[in-house]
């Protein structure tokens, strides 16, 4: 996209133009530079740099990358990064830390008691389940397949895209259930599962990050995580958390049954060892 600054060219000194031109040309690389480099790069000093900044209005060299990211449209990765990476606090381990906890806490203030019900049931009565994950989500799906297949639970992960989801979903009746992660919107293969489900009849889960969605783009059960602004890096603290909070009260409201499966897993590894 077109960057916006508000002043015009010509009221900008040689050098200053010089750093607007290279930001609008190289946006993604200047949102991961020290001024130091940026300065060595374009042969102009720190100061003229923070020149720059104030000239166009902002006090600092942070302040005008962030100026930068809140005109950027696609959120892409390296926006997320940046996203995240200027927060004022600065990044430190720490402080990563306190916002995986805010993930959590605000998950927990929004979860919706009522549906993580209604997915335990889901999952309990589906003669098979569906696992349908793809990119950062892939993670997530391997996780829940692994858990659940350690309980005795027929789970099988669908093709994360291209034709080949369509040969796995054909295998779905009316009886199992397809989970799928939609978090800030639905995927194309999200939208064939819901579409193909009207003809078939399974039920859908999907793990969502937003708090409303049109009718047509929700599961039968939406289990809400959230994972971070729309221009942070994107944290799977709380999704990876109810996808575990799931596998452990499953496991208990499967009482002895969970406790034989797992033992007799433990028993056939200890015999083939």
């Amino acid at each position: 996209m077109q960057l916006k600054f508000p002043v015009m060219p010509g009221d900008l000194t040689k050098s200053e133009q010089k750093i607007m031109e290279y930001i609008g040309n190289h946006t993604d690389s200047f949102l991961f530079i020290t001024i130091g480099q940026l300065a060595a790069q374009l042969k102009v000093s720190d100061a003229t740099i923070s020149r720059f900044a104030r000239h166009i209005g902002c006090k600092d060299f942070k302040e005008l990358k962030s100026f930068i990211v809140r005109q950027i449209a696609d959120e892409g990765p390296a926006v997320k990064m940046a996203g995240t990476l200027l927060r004022e606090s600065g990044f430190t381990v720490e402080n990563w830390l306190l916002h995986q906890q805010l993930c959590l806490q605000k998950t927990l203030e929004q979860i919706d008691s009522y549906a993580f019900e209604q997915a335990l049931q889901s999952m309990l009565n589906a003669r098979r389940i569906f696992i349908h994950a793809k990119s950062a989500s892939v993670s997530l799906g391997q996780l829940l397949l692994f858990r659940l297949r350690r309980l005795g639970f027929a789970v099988s992960l669908l093709p994360s895209g291209g034709s080949e989801v369509l040969e796995g979903l054909a295998q779905a009746g009316k009886e199992d259930l397809v989970i799928f992660f939609a978090f800030s919107k639905v995927p194309k293969e999200g939208e064939m599962i819901l579409d193909y489900q009207k003809q078939v009849g399974f039920q859908t889960l999907a793990f969502t990050s937003r708090l409303y969605a049109p009718q047509e783009e929700l599961a039968d059960i939406n289990l809400f995580v959230y994972r971070g602004e729309p221009r942070e890096y994107h944290s799977m603290a709380a999704p990876a958390a109810i996808v575990d909070a799931l596998v452990v009260s499953i496991s208990e409201k499967m009482g002895t049954d969970a406790v034989q499966q797992l033992s007799r897993l433990h028993q056939l590894k200890e015999h083939y060892r």
